[in-house]
């Protein structure tokens, strides 16, 4: 596997963190999770739904956690005791990559912040993921995905038009900046274990949430930084390209997402409105994106004409992009989501009937391996210790004294 050998010390929780060690995890990495004792990560207990076992009764296991977790093994140590701090600096001494989301200085105060491990471990890669990042004014606050989508611009261009009933600001549906986070923290830990197995040189790694959901406005921080207009929400439709949204049809709703002018003029020829083609207001995008107001609606006059079924295979027959819009039960049904395995089964120490969302990453020499089940709360405490060479008397001492669950 592409990352067999790189051991990560995970000691983030929620999603950002979590969501970065387990595609390392995905790719081969062993992953040990740090968990509270007792308790563990946050999101254990963030449900229903919860995992239910073979009988159909409800887990302690929730779903959420089940869905960023696997391929990982848990441990749980009081990283708050004295005993706790030493160990996870036995740990990460031995480790290539740290990934931790606490607040800035929270673990400077147990002497486990980037400067103090990287004196310990040279190589060693750390990660620090938090909503603000290291500096700056907002550096001491909480950060979290709902707040820094506000913050961060997304929800001033998603949702409907103000002017328009059910207009105003949304959130996504998913917690997009935690998970656009996690992906670049993956990014950026990879580019700097190459330079560690280069150079023997580790680094810090400073993630922020804002920072990402800033990088992620895409075309359109692009759009502003270029006019100083701020964008404005256009609900389903497309800021930049026209026609490229929702339109209703006779039973139901469907994309239409003509991304080019051929694409127009082969959209026009199924609908029978080929005078579009020629008319300057919409001949070209950007006169369609001028003149919106005045095509859409005729556009929308006529989807409304035809069922979905008949419009989705005259589209694909003539390559116009174009989608249904499925609810979860429909995307796992669906055919291509089928033939690409996006469901995988696992073994579960609870079931054996557990399903996760699989990768999306598809290599042909190295491909994702699934070989454990989100773990239980400190399932694997006891092996971990030994590979690290901690005996089982001493694991016993430190049980005692609070600072192993």
């Amino acid at each position: 596997m592409a990352l067999a050998g790189v051991r990560v010390l995970d000691l983030s929780r929620v999603l950002a963190g979590p969501w970065s060690t387990q595609t390392l995890a995905d790719l081969g990495a062993d992953v040990i999770k740090v968990e509270r004792p007792g308790a563990g990560d946050d999101t254990r207990g963030w449900g229903p739904p919860f995992m239910k076992d073979d009988q159909g009764h409800d887990t302690a296991e929730a779903a959420y956690y089940l869905g960023a977790n696997r391929n990982k093994r848990s441990i749980t140590i009081d990283i708050a005791s004295p005993g706790g701090q030493d160990l996870i600096r036995r740990l990460a001494a031995q480790s290539d990559v740290l990934v931790e989301n606490f607040k800035v200085g929270d673990l400077a105060r147990y002497g486990l912040d980037a400067q103090s491990l990287l004196a310990l471990n040279p190589k060693l890669v750390v990660c620090s993921i938090t909503g603000f990042g290291q500096t700056g004014p907002y550096k001491d606050r909480a950060g979290y995905d709902y707040a820094v989508q506000g913050m961060g611009g997304l929800m001033s261009v998603t949702g409907e038009r103000d002017d328009l009933p059910g207009g105003g600001p949304q959130k996504v549906g998913v917690a997009v900046a935690d998970l656009f986070t996690g992906l670049y923290a993956t990014v950026a830990i990879l580019a700097a274990l190459r330079h560690a197995e280069a150079t023997g040189q580790g680094q810090a790694i400073d993630m922020a949430l804002l920072d990402t959901q800033v990088a992620m406005l895409a075309n359109l921080g692009s759009n502003y930084l270029s006019t100083g207009v701020a964008p404005k929400r256009v609900g389903n439709a497309h800021q930049n390209i026209v026609p490229y949204q929702v339109f209703e049809v006779a039973d139901g709703h469907l994309i239409l997402a003509v991304g080019n002018d051929g694409q127009f003029a082969k959209f026009c020829e199924i609908a029978g409105c080929g005078e579009f083609v020629a008319d300057p207001r919409y001949a070209r995008n950007a006169d369609r994106v001028r003149n919106r107001e005045q095509l859409v609606p005729q556009l929308a006059a006529i989807m409304k004409t035809r069922p979905r079924a008949d419009w989705l295979a005259a589209l694909e027959a003539a390559k116009v992009p174009c989608g249904a819009i499925n609810n979860l039960r429909e995307v796992f049904a669906d055919p291509q989501v089928l033939a690409r395995e996006m469901v995988v089964p696992m073994a579960h120490p609870l079931t054996d009937k557990l399903r996760l969302v699989a990768s999306p990453m598809k290599l042909s020499a190295t491909p994702v391996s699934y070989r454990q089940a989100p773990p239980l709360l400190g399932e694997h405490t006891q092996a971990i210790l030994a590979e690290f060479g901690i005996s089982e008397g001493e694991a016993e001492l430190l049980r005692q004294q609070g600072v192993l669950g």
